[in-house]
């Protein structure tokens, strides 16, 4: 009888080291591995472009007569007060946004000087993609600070467009080397 227990407590733990590990609530991965790594900090030639980019979109808002009542981007908005699988969801949010109203800006003396921040704003939001935890079953809405951050991106098309350019014209370098640094930090952005 002790051998036939033996034998079946056996088989159960090999049957659990094979089922591998035991889901936890946090959402996962999706598809292809999150690598944000390379985005830690950008290159010399990567920030000029973006610097002159920024220029150009402050050159063009200052022509435009807009005046905006609230702030898209909040100082108080920090992503190192996100857990660390929340912290991507936000930034793919902002940057969605980001990309949305850089393209539709109507001013076509901007072209040539968005056109190599656009397509490493794209590369990045690719990569990003990769790290954007798939929503869990059982709650698929967020929280807390992400729920908040999340519905105020949401809410930001209803914005004038003066108001939209203005917010991600001066955000611009916040996202790019405060933000993007935390989420290729992941565990580290503290």
């Amino acid at each position: 009888m002790a051998t036939a227990q033996v034998l079946v407590l056996v088989t159960v733990v090999l049957g659990l080291t094979r089922a591998g590990p035991v889901p936890t609530s946090k959402p996962t991965t999706t598809r292809r591995s999150c690598h944000m790594d390379r985005f830690q900090s950008l290159s010399p030639r990567e920030l000029e472009a973006f610097k002159k980019a920024k220029d150009a979109l402050e050159e063009s808002l200052s022509r435009k007569n807009w005046s905006c009542s609230s702030r898209l981007f909040p100082r108080s908005r920090d992503l190192r007060l996100l857990q660390a699988w929340e912290r991507p969801v936000a930034l793919e949010a902002e940057l969605d946004l980001t990309l949305k109203v850089l393209e539709n800006m109507t001013d076509s003396s901007l072209g040539v000087t968005l056109d190599q921040p656009l397509r490493m704003l794209h590369h990045i939001h690719s990569e990003l993609q990769a790290c954007v935890p798939a929503q869990p079953t059982a709650d698929p809405r967020p929280h807390g600070r992400l729920h908040h951050w999340l519905h105020r991106l949401q809410k930001a098309p209803k914005e004038s467009q003066g108001c939209l350019e203005a917010s991600i014209t001066f955000n611009l370098f916040r996202l790019l080397t405060r933000d993007l640094k935390c989420v290729a930090s992941r565990d580290l952005c503290i």
